[in-house]
């Protein structure tokens, strides 16, 4: 529990450095927002466990949450609220039950999340997207011997995802009023076994309050703001990442974990053409060592039969373990964060596991104007998780102008 709790506070004030350093103290700049939240949910019967192979002998159906955010947003009548959509951005916490305590536990996440206006109906209406992510902790994961039936969560700590839609509905100067739906997805990247995850949909409704909000600018047309033109120009990001990760091997019978835990390093360099403030897209050039790729199972015995896993594995030469691959990539940015996609095929590779078909999901997180935080996943072929892609950056020639502080 103590370790627990160290690592939740570490990561708090990792959030909350982020957030606040740099120019964010300065209070005239934004509205500084306090919200409480409500998610019922529904979760996705993907393995044996959620439907019904557990010690309630029930099927696992529902979900609910509550959370705590605070978020700061643009100020109305600026550059900046006009262009990047009234975009707000904070830090919250989660509280989960998914009906089963002894099994799966009932975890608390923390989680950074950003969302913006998409469409406004009238001057008090309008429809919102948002994106969480963070870290999860407490839960009750897969053991041998105590909790052999949760098959879905491998790890006490895991990632927490979300993104959603919802009605924004300014009730008075301070108050708003926030109902809509959320996809949620609980992982630990591959890093541990099982990892079969959580999902659920989540219907949510919220109330904020607004410390510092004018209500006249909030109302007023946004279209009435000028903003200066954007330069089109051609950026390039270089990126450098690591992570670790397990691996399942084939073997008579089905499938087993190999031992060991196996490092991944690589980078990116991706020339992006920036078409505007809020999308760039390119190319990417990716380079990856996976120690895990190629290993193979041996005359594999089990250890129940005297054998020994750590000699049951075989790993290939070096060459097996490198790619070189080509990606599209397109990035959606914001004030402090940038969230992109990609889709890339290996073009040099020692072949097997090499040979594939990959995605990456990225949030990219402004530490100066041209340094980032790089947290990816890696996927192959749309389904089967690959591993983390934790990392720093730099963008060279960056001409983008700075409407925010």
């Amino acid at each position: 529990m103590g370790s627990r709790m160290r690592a939740g506070r570490e990561i708090l004030l990792l959030m909350i450095i982020l957030f606040l350093s740099g120019h964010i103290c300065a209070q005239d700049s934004y509205i500084h927002r306090l919200g409480i939240e409500g998610r019922p949910g529904y979760i996705f019967p993907t393995s044996s466990f959620l439907r019904g192979e557990n010690d309630m002998r029930k099927r696992l159906g529902s979900a609910c949450s509550a959370h705590l955010k605070y978020s700061f947003q643009l100020q109305p009548g600026t550059a900046a609220d006009r262009v990047y959509g009234s975009s707000y951005q904070g830090i919250g916490v989660g509280y989960f039950d998914f009906g089963n305590r002894r099994e799966m536990g009932t975890p608390v996440a923390l989680y950074a999340f950003q969302g913006a206006r998409i469409a406004r109906f009238t001057p008090r209406l309008s429809l919102n997207y948002e994106w969480g992510f963070g870290a999860s902790f407490g839960w009750k994961p897969y053991d041998y011997l105590a909790n052999a039936n949760n098959t879905v969560i491998g790890t006490k700590v895991n990632a927490y995802l979300n993104a959603g839609i919802h009605l924004n509905w300014i009730l008075s100067p301070r108050f708003d009023l926030n109902i809509g739906a959320a996809a949620v997805h609980f992982s630990n990247g591959n890093t541990q076994y099982p990892n079969t995850g959580l999902n659920t949909v989540d219907f949510k409704i919220g109330v904020v309050y607004n410390f510092n909000r004018d209500i006249d600018k909030a109302l007023q047309p946004s279209q009435q703001i000028p903003f200066p033109s954007f330069p089109r120009h051609v950026s390039y990001d270089l990126t450098l990442f690591g992570s670790w990760r397990r691996k399942a091997i084939d073997v008579p019978g089905g499938q087993v974990p190999a031992p060991d835990k196996y490092a991944v390093a690589g980078f990116c360099f991706a020339p992006m053409y920036n078409f505007g403030y809020k999308f760039r897209a390119g190319v990417s050039l990716d380079g990856v060592y996976d120690a895990s790729a190629n290993i193979y199972a041996k005359d594999y015995i089990t250890p129940l039969d005297g054998g020994n896993e750590e000699d049951a594995f075989g790993i290939p030469p070096l060459r097996k373990q490198l790619s070189l691959g080509v990606s599209a990539r397109g990035e959606w940015v914001m004030p402090y964060f940038t969230v992109g996609i990609g889709f890339g095929a290996n073009i040099l590779h020692g072949g097997g596991d090499l040979q594939s078909f990959y995605q990456i999901l990225a949030l990219k997180i402004d530490m100066t104007r041209d340094t980032f935080l790089h947290i990816g996943y890696n996927l192959k072929d749309f389904h089967e998780p690959n591993y983390l892609m934790l990392g720093i950056g730099y963008r060279f020639n960056n001409k983008r102008p700075r409407l925010h502080h």
